[in-house]
C-alpha cells in the first residue's frame, strides 16, 4: 500500500510534456524546455493573492495630523533623490486609500501588504507621546479593508524611522531594539484585533546596506564596512524582542501570526564548469538571505561561512577583531525560531563570478565575497525600468527550493515580486510587466506543484506606481498608473491589473480545454 501512494505521488509530481508548443513559453526567444516550459495547475484554495504597498512610498501628508518627520523626508528634503523629489503627496492614499481599496477589490484580491509609519503614530519616536490621528488613520483603513474582505498584512517598519531616533543613533544604536519592541508593543495593542498577520521588518538587508553602508538611501551614512553590520545586528535583536512580545502578551487572545521580511536574489556561477565560480556563487547565496535567516530560522547565529569569511578579511585588514559583532548565547537563545513563516520579496537573478576583491586597506560589504556581480544580457529578456532588474523567472523557483533545504519546510509568502518602467506618459499596454508576472507565478506554482515548497501567498508590487525611494517617480512598479502631475493623483488600470485579477480569479493557470499545452 505504502509503494502505491509512493507512486502515486510520483506519478501526480511528473510534467507530463510532449513536444513544447511555442505557446508553452513566455519568452520565446530565452527558453530551455526543460526548465522554462509553462505548466498548469492552480494554488491551494486557502491561497493568500494580494497586492504590496508601504507608507512612505504612498501615504503623503508628510506633516499632517502630528505626523513627525521620518529619515525619508530629511533625505529626500535634502534633495538626495532622483530629481530632487519627494513623497509629500507622493500618491495621497491618506486622503485616497478607500479608492485604493475599490482597486483592490477589482483585482479579486484577498490580502492587502501595507505598512504602518511609525513617525505617523509616534512623532518623537517614543510610546509616551501617541498621535491619536494617526492611530485613526489606521484603524479607519483597516475597517474599510475588512468591510471590502480583504485581510491585512501589517509591516511594522519599512523604512520610515523617526528623525528624532535617527538623531540618537538610529539602528546602530542598540537601545533601537527597546524601542522598537515598545513601538510594536503599541500597535499591537491599538491593531491586533484586526491584524492576523504581521511582518516586523521589511528588507533589513536593503536598508542596512543602503542607508548606513553605502549611503545611498536614508539616512544616507557611508559607514563602510561596519554600518551595516551593526544596524544588522540591532536588527534582529529588536524583531526578536517583538516576536517574543507578541507570542507571550499577545498571541493567545489576538490569533495572528509574526514573522519578518526578507529579500533574496538568487544568485546563479557565471561560468558552471568554474569550481571558484560555483564557490562564490553559493556563499552569496548563503551570506545575502543567511545573513537575518540563519538566526531567525536556522540556530540563533550568523552562517559559519559569513563569519569565517569576515573574520579572515578583518584579519588582512589588521583588525584585532572581526567587523561583525558577535551575539551572546543567551542572545542567540532569544532569536532562534523567532517566526510564524518566511516572507520573501524576491525580483531578479544575478551572476556571480570569482575575483579578487578584498582590500587590507578598505572595507565593504560589496568585497567581502571575493565575486563579481553581473546580469547576462545576452540570454536574458531585456531589464525593466530600474535597470538592475532583469526578468530571469527560473530564479525565483530555484531560491524556494534552497529556502526549503536550507531552513526546512517553513510556511512562505512571496511578500514582494514586481516589473518596473521608467518614465514616460501613460503605457496601458504594458506587456513586458504581463510576461514577468505571468513568468513568475508560474515557477512559483512549479515551486508549489512539483517541489512541494510550502507556498502560502504572493503579492504583487505594487498595487499602483509609487514613490520609489532615491529613485523617485523615476521607476513605475504599479498595476495601477498614477499621474504624479495631477493634484488629483488619478489611478489608471495597466493591462496587467487585468492580466492579475485573470490569474487571481483561476487561483494559478488551470487547463483550458481545447488548447495544446504542458500540463501536470
Amino acid at each position: 500500500m505504502a509503494v502505491l501512494h509512493l507512486l502515486a505521488i510520483v506519478a501526480f509530481h511528473l510534467l507530463i510534456i510532449s513536444e513544447a508548443k511555442d505557446s508553452d513559453f513566455i519568452y520565446k526567444e530565452f527558453t530551455n524546455p526543460k526548465r522554462d516550459t509553462f505548466v498548469y495547475g492552480t494554488f491551494p484554495k486557502d491561497f493568500a493573492w494580494g497586492v504590496a504597498t508601504a507608507s512612505y512610498q504612498i501615504e503623503g501628508a508628510w506633516d499632517a495630523d502630528g505626523k513627525g518627520p521620518s529619515i525619508w523626508d530629511t533625505f529626500t528634503h535634502n534633495g538626495r533623490s532622483h530629481k530632487k523629489q519627494n513623497a509629500d503627496v507622493a500618491c495621497d492614499s491618506y486622503n485616497k486609500y478607500e479608492e485604493d481599496i475599490a482597486m483592490m477589490k477589482k483585482l479579486g484580491v484577498s490580502h492587502y501588504r501595507f505598512s504602518l509609519s511609525w513617525p505617523r503614530i509616534l512623532p518623537k519616536g517614543f510610546a509616551n507621546e501617541v498621535n491619536r490621528e494617526g492611530i485613526e488613520y489606521y484603524k479607519k483603513l483597516l475597517d474599510a479593508l475588512h468591510k471590502a474582505n480583504i485581510e491585512p498584512m501589517v509591516t511594522l517598519y519599512h523604512w520610515d524611522l523617526p528623525q528624532v531616533l535617527q538623531d540618537m543613533g538610529g539602528w546602530e544604536n542598540e537601545m533601537m531594539a527597546n524601542y522598537f519592541a515598545a513601538y510594536a508593543d503599541l500597535c499591537f495593542q491599538a491593531f491586533g484585533e484586526q491584524v492576523k498577520l504581521w511582518i516586523t521588518f521589511n528588507e533589513p538587508t536593503i536598508f542596512s546596506l543602503f542607508g548606513y553602508e553605502l549611503g545611498t538611501d536614508a539616512p544616507g551614512l557611508p559607514h563602510n564596512g561596519y554600518g551595516a553590520y551593526r544596524v544588522g545586528h540591532t536588527v534582529i535583536k529588536a524583531h526578536a524582542k517583538a516576536w517574543h512580545l507578541y507570542d507571550q502578551k499577545y498571541r493567545k487572545s489576538q490569533g495572528g501570526k509574526i514573522s519578518i521580511v526578507l529579500h533574496g536574489n538568487w544568485f546563479e556561477p557565471k561560468n558552471p564548469d568554474s569550481e571558484f565560480d560555483r564557490a562564490v556563487a553559493e556563499k552569496a547565496s548563503y551570506v545575502e538571505l543567511g545573513w537575518f535567516a540563519n538566526p531567525i530560522f536556522g540556530d540563533g547565529d550568523y552562517p559559519a561561512i559569513m563569519k569565517d569569511m569576515i573574520a579572515n578579511n578583518s584579519r588582512i585588514q589588521q583588525l584585532s577583531t572581526s567587523r561583525l559583532p558577535e551575539f551572546t548565547e543567551d542572545d542567540k537563545r532569544m532569536i532562534e525560531g523567532t517566526f510564524d513563516f518566511f516572507g520573501l520579496n524576491h525580483y531578479t537573478t544575478n551572476l556571480v563570478a570569482h575575483k579578487p576583491t578584498v582590500s587590507e586597506h578598505f572595507a565593504s560589504f560589496f568585497m567581502e565575497f571575493n565575486g563579481e556581480m553581473s546580469q547576462d544580457k545576452e540570454s536574458w529578456p531585456e531589464p525593466a525600468g530600474s535597470p538592475w532588474l532583469y526578468p530571469v523567472p527560473w530564479g525565483l523557483r530555484k531560491l524556494l527550493n534552497h529556502i526549503k533545504q536550507t531552513y526546512g519546510d517553513v510556511p512562505i509568502y512571496i511578500t514582494e515580486n514586481g516589473f518596473s518602467e521608467g518614465e514616460g506618459p501613460l503605457n496601458t499596454k504594458d506587456t513586458a510587466r504581463i510576461n514577468y508576472y505571468k513568468a513568475y507565478i508560474n515557477e512559483a506554482l512549479k515551486a508549489y506543484l512539483i517541489d512541494s515548497v510550502n507556498l502560502k501567498g504572493y503579492f504583487a508590487w505594487s498595487l499602483m506606481d509609487n514613490f520609489e525611494w532615491r529613485s523617485g517617480y523615476s521607476e513605475r512598479f504599479g498595476l495601477y498608473h498614477v499621474d504624479f502631475e495631477d493634484p488629483e493623483r488619478p489611478r489608471t488600470p495597466r493591462e496587467s491589473a487585468n492580466v492579475y485579477a485573470k490569474i487571481i480569479k483561476n487561483n494559478g493557470f488551470p487547463v483550458q480545454a481545447g488548447t495544446d499545452h504542458t500540463e501536470l
